[in-house]
């Protein structure tokens, strides 16, 4: 009865708020006390007793009274993180604050005219960061830096949030000022070795808070997307100053919460059904609240994190800071952690979370499996991008094929659901950051062994053969909106194609279908820039041949299977008639994808799913909103720099040149600055994003403004890099010919044989050099990655709903 007549109090004093029509005062702390002094609600009671209709209701009609509800709300915060919340009855009010302003705050945001409040100062407020009486007027501090820091301090309060160090009861409570935060990190881990007891009372207490101040972060949720990268969420900017003094105690404790965190325990099955993990709730935020502060200006802590390796390597080892360290301390304190244990803890940390979901019982559903391997792929991405010690790290440990492998169930897993694009981006991405670097080509050799739960060929190979596999299933048989991604799969492909010593039969046949569909002349005259996928396959083959040769049976043989592909590619007609009868083909076969001439169809083994309910869809600045998917982000020559390898294995950077592809491209571009195809409808057509259409889009079609003609397919069709290919066969053919004749040979084993042990040392061209395009950060990617980011944040966060039916624009919800 107790809790029920608190709930009936609480209602009543939220009818009070709503209904008064004049200000009340500050002072009337009788009437202010009922929101949090007399009631003992939880989250979800405070969520269903403050209607969103009355937030706006008292923000619209008595502005005044929600001012102050705000203000007095911080106050308490203030005064219980300076007092250190000795008594269960104040540890009591400071957690009905936290839920009242996580309530009330999404609704602030939400009106431009109301942003700035927690930005003004308020009278009485003094520069130490406590709300004071009688305090300088021009040394006031704003709200928001009050709210923030009081929310540090309480995240570090002896017996609220931390273990305390009081040896009895007796002792004095240690003083919350002056006390060492770093002495009470919430988990060993980097920079700490002792493990703190876990009090489930302490982790509920620390995911209140982290709520709150993920919902202080929001309001960049609240803004039209911009590119612009000096534009930096002003909440975060602050916490992550030197002006928070547990900045650097609580990035550890985040950081060591989430990779010390074993969502299976001592593995005792359906042990997650019996106890409740309270562990697991605040790892997940913990994550969210790292992906979301670790923000910079894009590219640039990257850059100095790269010159510091090379600085310190110089050195004698010891760590020498950049004199441009980034204004954001988490971001300073990632970019550098360097102790070899260290970056192994994390990356072990990564490893066993991601890897939870693919864990295989005989019981099923006996282990739990985590939800949050978005979020974790995000915070790889950012270790991956603001410390290059980490990314070197990952490359040369065999750790590397432990994230290689959840990546590519992920991306297996989505690639026929459209609500799920997002996750697909940031999986391709990560690889193509992997990519850029030789080690990574060169673990892909080790044998696949595991037998994770994927429907994809059996196959005997490497990890190699595995990527190749489902990269071929995500083209075949994704839905049609992963097409601006083809271009990024293949360019993964041929980065680490000079690398791979044996493919298995299964992946060169994959790789041979993909040009044979590729190779159709309606695909190829279809759009501007699908020549670009026959181009990097192309790459791929002769990368294997000049590089590979001696190991790679399977795909030589393959070629000569396919030998017809290549000789139709090198005749390919130019003339007028035959590109209109190629395209009437494509018309009267009424396809929307590209179809080999086998059995198999490209458009996939089964439809694409909807979108599910509750998917957001977002759009970049000038860019039309796609209805229920993720905006693309950067074309693949806006997101990579071309690098050569050099005979010692160095990279060298290539000077920017005109490439056979854009070379056509600029000659297509009059008139066909976008190739979007009716882009706002369901059903597209397939093509890649156009150069100069990434720049500039636009909801018009294109497809009339420009069609293929003679000297558009001779511009790139001169440059097709055939002559390997055509040298091999010609060497190669007759021979496996020739021994099918006179050995009667009807058993491919054989052939197999004499390729394995053939040799073309001096007979193919001269080795071409090889190129590597490396990812490199830009505005787009930036803007991408910050709207997919607060994209999943939002869908995850649905107990209590935070932001529901708020006036978001940083995306737009799809209700279905």
């Amino acid at each position: 009865m107790g809790n029920a007549d608190t709930k009936l109090h609480f209602r009543k004093a939220v009818i009070q708020l709503t209904t008064k029509t004049q200000p009340v005062e500050a002072t009337d702390d009788a009437f202010w006390d009922q929101f949090w002094a007399d009631t003992s609600t939880n989250v979800q009671d405070v969520f269903a007793l403050v209607p969103a209709a009355e937030i706006r209701a008292v923000r619209e009609e008595s502005p005044s009274n929600l001012a102050t509800l705000c203000y007095k709300a911080v106050e308490r915060l203030v005064q219980g993180a300076d007092s250190g919340c000795p008594s269960e009855k104040e540890r009591q009010i400071v957690l009905n604050c936290i839920r009242l302003l996580t309530r009330i705050l999404p609704y602030i945001f939400e009106d431009a005219d109301w942003r700035g409040f927690f930005w003004s100062t308020v009278p009485g407020a003094g520069r130490a960061g406590r709300l004071s009486e009688g305090g300088d007027e021009d040394d006031a501090r704003p709200l928001a830096e009050s709210l923030l820091l009081a929310i540090a301090d309480l995240l570090f309060c002896p017996d609220f949030t931390t273990q305390s160090h009081k040896k009895s009861s007796s002792e004095v409570s240690e003083d919350i000022r002056s006390m060492d935060s770093c002495e009470y990190i919430w988990e060993a881990g980097v920079g700490f070795a002792q493990s703190p007891p876990l009090n489930y009372i302490h982790d509920l207490n620390r995911t209140e808070l982290l709520k709150l101040l993920l919902t202080c972060f929001s309001e960049a949720m609240y803004l039209p997307p911009s590119s612009d990268r000096k534009n930096l969420n002003p909440w975060v900017s602050f916490f992550c100053s030197t002006d928070n003094r547990h900045a650097l105690p609580l990035f550890t404790s985040l950081l060591n919460v989430v990779c010390a965190y074993d969502p299976v325990g001592y593995g005792f099955p359906y042990n997650h059904l019996m106890f409740s993990d309270h562990r697991e709730q605040l790892v997940e935020l913990a994550v969210q609240i790292l992906i979301v502060t670790l923000e910079h200006e894009a590219g640039s802590a990257a850059s100095s994190a790269l010159k510091a390796l090379v600085t310190a390597e110089s050195s004698s080892g010891v760590e020498e800071l950049e004199p441009a360290c980034p204004d954001n301390l988490f971001v300073n304190y990632l970019s550098r952690i360097h102790r070899e244990e260290d970056l192994g803890f994390i990356l072990k940390g990564l490893v066993r979370l991601l890897n939870n979901p693919l864990l295989q019982t005989y019981l099923p559903r006996s282990t739990k499996k985590i939800q949050f391997h978005q979020e974790l792929l995000i915070l790889f991405w950012k270790f991956c991008d603001f410390n290059k010690k980490f990314l070197f790290f990952v490359l040369k440990s065999s750790d590397v094929l432990d994230m290689l492998v959840p990546i590519l169930f992920n991306l297996n897993d989505a690639r026929a659901d459209q609500s799920r694009v997002g996750l697909m981006h940031i999986g391709v991405f990560i690889l193509l950051l992997l990519s850029g670097e030789r080690n990574f080509g060169v673990r892909l050799n080790k044998p696949y062994t595991l037998r994770v739960p994927m429907d994809i060929p059996v196959f005997t190979g490497t990890h190699a053969d595995l990527l190749i596999v489902i990269f071929h299933k995500i083209i075949t048989s994704g839905h049609q909106r992963l097409q601006p991604l083809f271009e990024c799969l293949l360019t993964i492909i041929v980065n680490i194609s000079p690398y791979l010593k044996s493919l298995s039969m299964v992946a060169a046949n994959k790789l041979l279908h993909m040009l044979e569909a590729f190779t159709t002349p309606w695909f190829l005259f279809s759009f501007p820039q699908n020549h670009h996928l026959v181009f990097f396959l192309l790459e791929v083959f002769n990368n294997i041949i000049q590089y590979q040769f001696d190991g790679n049976f399977n795909l030589v043989y393959a070629i000569i299977r396919k030998r017809n592909v290549f000789h139709q590619l090198a005749n390919l007609p130019t003339d007028t008639s035959s590109i209109q009868k190629a395209l009437q083909r494509k018309k009267k076969s009424g396809m929307s994808r590209s179809n080999s001439t086998e059995t198999e169809s490209m458009e996939g083994s089964r439809p694409a799913v909807p979108a599910e309910p509750g998917t957001f869809k977002t759009s970049l600045e000038a860019t039309p909103v796609h209805k229920g998917f993720l905006v693309r982000p950067p074309g693949i020559d806006k997101i990579t720099e071309k690098s050569q390898v050099s005979v010692d294995g160095t990279m060298v950077a290539v000077p920017h040149l005109e490439s056979p592809q854009t070379t056509a491209d600029s000659q297509a571009a009059a008139g066909a600055s976008d190739t979007e195809s009716n882009s706002g409808r369901d059903h597209e057509g397939y093509h890649s994003e156009s150069e100069a259409g990434r720049s500039r889009l636009s909801s018009v079609s294109s497809s009339a403004a420009w069609s293929p003609n003679p000297d558009w397919v001779m511009s790139w069709k001169s440059k097709l890099p055939l002559q390997t290919i055509m040298r091999l066969l010609q060497v190669l053919v007759p021979q496996v010919e020739k021994i099918c004749i006179d050995k009667g040979l009807t058993d491919e084993s054989e052939i197999l044989k004499f390729l394995q042990h053939g040799t073309l040392v001096g007979l193919l061209p001269v080795p071409h050099p090889i190129l590597i395009r490396k990812y490199q950060a830009n505005a787009g990617t930036a803007m991408w990655f910050r709207t997919y980011m607060w994209g999943v944040i939002y869908l995850r966060n649905v107990d209590p709903p935070i932001w529901y039916d708020t006036d978001i624009r940083l995306f737009e919800i799809q209700r279905i």
